[in-house]
This record gives structure tokens, C-alpha cells and sequence, in this order.
């Protein structure tokens, strides 16, 4: 096992670092609202320490504008509910109606979601007409999300990526929030002939879909079939529904694992297993039942988790791709603390952000199952938040619009900026990686006050 974990943490010890966190957060999500103008597209990452925008889809918005509302919730500033509660009106409903993406849980449930969620906990005032318009929102996103379905040889599913109806993302494990806050507020997909199609029967065939191909397990599928590893995109023959091969367009290779891949599948399982608790067993029974389904989440989770306690470096903090080309150059760097200055390979802290949410909550929910590994997962995740929350990957400049430092996106297309008399790019941030450090400080920071667990399926009406 590669990160050292420190079995004496617990979210309390962590206080003084959260508080700072959203000490500076508030000033970074100042700024970025001060300069950042709409028509410029979406920011996405920094350049020289201020955001930028990059075409490729439009996933991050919900990003912008859900850290605003994550900074309500953490620190009972109005400004930012503000921004995040008007800008969500003004720009984000086109990212509901989206057709060409599998993103809607990341834009639509950080925004609406949170919203929806402040109100049913009482943090912001009730207000019918604004409950229905967010509702509204959620219902249509997770059925537009849903929409975007193959069909496998099978006869199950998945929701297909932006690449196209041959392209299963793992990505999209932490967007099926959408549908299932959808499904939770009573909704249904409506297909040809009035036929409704149930969105809890799409989000778990796309869970088992992508268990059953994005995630290794050892047993020999292929010759780099390695227990815990993930594939970014799987490939499946449009003509029969057949699976062809394993395919990355972020990562290093298709037979290698990058890393932030493998933190959406860890998050988004975990997340997930949380969501069963809160589904009917009449509800589940028609889909396989709930010892089935559970079974193949845990054994998902759990694969990745311990990869990535493995592939991470003593601090919890992994490199890009497992397979990087110049790692060999490093020596024994899963040994030693990250290094995200060195000259050969990036590091990526925004896939440890994830990460570390995910172990937090597989191990809370483990936990509740027996003993075990669930107590070396949540000290993994607390361990990996210790070394965000601190220099040198929190952002202390003030100058600078990004919270979590090192983050990286599309090593392969080059997206990322390289500093004069850098080799690798660092010292930059990423709209995800910022959002996703402070969910992780909120659920830590909620423990900690002895506050309600935080969700993202806090609604009335789980079906």
C-alpha cells in the first residue's frame, strides 16, 4: 500500500484547515465572479492563476455556481447564495435541456440539487413556486440524461458519452445523481407509444453496464485485466450491442488507468450504495433485487478504492496515469510524498479531491455493515484531505483564482498550461477540482458540528 495513512485523524482534528479552506475559497469565488464575463463560455482551468475557458463541452458550469452555494452552506455567507441562486436561474437552463452530454448530474444537481437541498434542510426559507421551478429542472435533467441510451447485446444499457452511442465514459457514474433525484422526485422518461421508462432501472443497468466493463477486477478478462483499474471509455459494436475493447481519451492508454477516472468510479459508487439505502426493496425486487445490486456496487467501490489506495503516493496524491510514460524516471515515487514539481510527470490533486470523498463515504457505509476495511477507506479519505487542505496544493495566493493547486486536464490534447522553466504542468486549478475539495471540506466540516449527514438525495418522495 502506497499512502501512509494516519489512523488518529477524524474531521474535528481538521476544523482549523476547513476554516481556512473556506476562508480562502470565499475570496477566490469573489474574484472569479468579479472578472469572469458569461460570454466567454465556461471556465473550466486557470492559466497564470486565472480562469480560463476551453471548448469542449460545457461540464463545469455547474461547478461555478455550486461552489458559490457550497459556500453558503459552509460558512451562512448570503452573497455567495446569491450568486449561486441567480446564476443558476439566468444561465443554467440550458444545461438542463442539454441533449449532447453526459454531464447532467455534475451541472444541473450542483446547482439546482444544492438549492433544492438547502431548502428541504431549512437553511434557506421555504418557498413553494422556487421548490417546483427546481424540481422542475432536476425531473427534466435526469430524464433528458436517461434519453441518451444504447441498448447492449444483452438486452441492458448505458448512458453514452458525448463521444457518441459507442462510448461508455466511467465519468458518467457520478452524473447518474441526476437520475436518480429524478427518480426520486417521481419521475419517469416518456419513450415512443407513451411508454414509460423507468429512470431507477436506467441508472442501475449503466451501473452494472460499467461495472461489468470499466472496472477490472483481476480474474483475467485481459492481459492487463489488474484488480482495482478502470478503463476511461469502453467501446460496444452499434450493430449487436457487443463489447469491443477498452479506449482512453484522457488518460495515458486504454490498458493503463487514469487516475481521475478511477476517482469518479470510487466517488460515484460510493454515492450510490448511499442512494440504495433510501430505495424500497418492491422498488428493486423487479431490477434484480437488493443483494444483487448492492453486491455489484461494494465489489466496484471497494476494487477501485484499494487501487487507489495502492497507485497513490505516501500523501495520497496520484499521478495523472498509472501507465505515464516517464514515471520509471521518478524511482520509487509511491513511496515518498508527491512531487508536484518534478520534471517528468504531472501529479493530479483534483482526482484526489474526488477520491477522497469517495473513501470517506464507502468507508461510512461499510462501517455500518461490521468491521473490516470501512475504518482504513475513511482514514484514507481523511489523510488525503489533511494534504489538500494544506500548502503546498491549497491555494494561499490571493491573487490566484483556484483553491486546489495541481490539477490537471487533458494531458494527452496538451490543454494544460506548462510555466516557463517547467516541464509538466502544476501550480494550476480546475473548476472540478475546487468544486469537488469543497464538497469533500462540507461533508467533512458537517461531521464535525455534528450536523446531517450531507447528500446529494436529501428530497421528499424516495420511491
Amino acid at each position: 500500500m502506497a499512502i501512509r495513512i494516519d489512523p488518529k485523524l477524524n474531521p474535528a482534528k481538521l476544523l482549523p484547515q476547513i476554516e481556512r479552506l473556506f476562508e480562502l475559497s470565499a475570496e477566490k469565488i469573489s474574484s472569479l465572479e468579479k472578472s469572469w464575463d458569461p460570454s466567454r463560455g465556461t471556465p473550466v482551468f486557470t492559466v497564470k492563476g486565472k480562469y480560463t475557458s476551453r471548448g469542449w463541452t460545457e461540464w463545469t458550469q455547474g461547478f461555478q455556481f455550486g461552489s458559490a452555494i457550497l459556500q453558503f452552506d459552509a460558512t451562512a455567507d448570503e452573497t455567495f447564495l446569491e450568486i449561486g441562486r441567480h446564476k443558476t436561474v439566468e444561465l443554467m437552463a440550458t444545461h438542463v435541456s442539454h441533449i449532447g452530454v453526459h454531464d447532467h448530474g455534475f451541472n444541473n444537481v450542483s446547482t439546482y440539487g444544492n438549492l433544492l437541498r438547502l431548502m428541504r434542510e431549512g437553511k434557506i426559507p421555504q418557498n413553494d413556486h422556487e421548490q417546483e421551478f427546481y424540481e422542475l429542472a432536476l425531473k427534466v435533467s435526469g430524464a433528458v440524461q436517461a434519453a441518451r441510451w444504447t441498448r447492449t447485446a444483452n438486452g441492458k444499457g448505458y448512458i453514452y458519452s458525448f463521444n457518441g452511442p459507442h462510448s461508455l465514459f466511467i465519468d458518467t457514474i457520478r452524473s447518474l445523481r441526476s437520475l436518480a433525484v429524478a427518480h426520486q422526485l417521481g419521475h419517469v422518461l416518456m419513450g415512443e407509444q407513451d411508454q414509460k421508462i423507468s429512470l431507477l432501472q436506467r441508472l442501475l443497468e449503466h451501473a452494472e453496464t460499467t461495472a461489468t466493463y470499466g472496472v477490472f477486477y483481476g480474474e483475467g478478462r485481459d492481459a492487463y485485466d489488474v484488480h482495482g483499474r478502470t478503463a476511461h471509455e469502453s467501446i460496444f459494436n452499434l450493430n449487436d450491442g457487443n463489447y469491443r475493447c477498452p479506449n482512453s481519451q484522457q488518460g495515458y492508454s486504454p490498458f493503463s488507468t487514469w487516475m481521475r477516472g478511477l476517482a469518479w468510479a470510487l466517488c460515484g459508487y460510493a454515492e450510490l450504495l448511499e442512494f440504495l439505502e433510501t430505495v424500497t426493496d418492491e422498488a428493486l425486487n423487479p431490477l434484480g433485487g437488493r443483494k444483487t445490486i448492492t453486491r455489484m456496487m461494494v465489489k466496484a467501490a471497494s476494487a477501485t478504492a484499494q487501487f487507489y489506495l495502492e497507485h497513490s503516493c505516501s500523501d495520497g496524491i496520484p499521478m495523472w496515469d498509472t501507465g505515464a510514460p516517464n514515471l520509471h524516471r521518478l524511482g520509487s515515487y509511491l513511496n515518498k510524498p508527491s512531487d508536484p514539481y518534478n520534471h517528468w510527470e504531472p501529479v493530479d490533486s483534483s482526482a484526489a479531491a474526488i477520491a477522497a470523498q469517495g473513501l470517506v463515504r464507502l468507508g461510512n457505509y461499510l462501517g455500518k455493515l461490521g468491521p473490516g476495511t470501512s475504518t482504513l477507506f475513511k482514514q484514507a479519505g481523511l489523510t488525503i484531505a489533511k494534504t489538500l487542505f494544506s500548502e503546498p496544493y491549497l491555494s494561499t495566493d490571493r491573487k490566484h483564482q483556484g483553491l486546489i493547486l495541481h490539477s490537471v486536464y487533458h494531458r494527452p490534447n496538451g490543454w494544460d498550461y506548462i510555466a516557463p522553466g517547467q516541464k509538466v504542468p502544476n501550480g494550476e486549478c480546475s473548476m472540478w477540482g475546487d468544486y469537488h475539495a469543497r464538497e469533500l471540506a462540507l461533508l467533512l466540516l458537517r461531521e464535525a458540528r455534528g450536523e446531517s449527514y450531507l447528500t446529494f438525495f436529501d428530497y421528499i418522495g424516495t420511491k
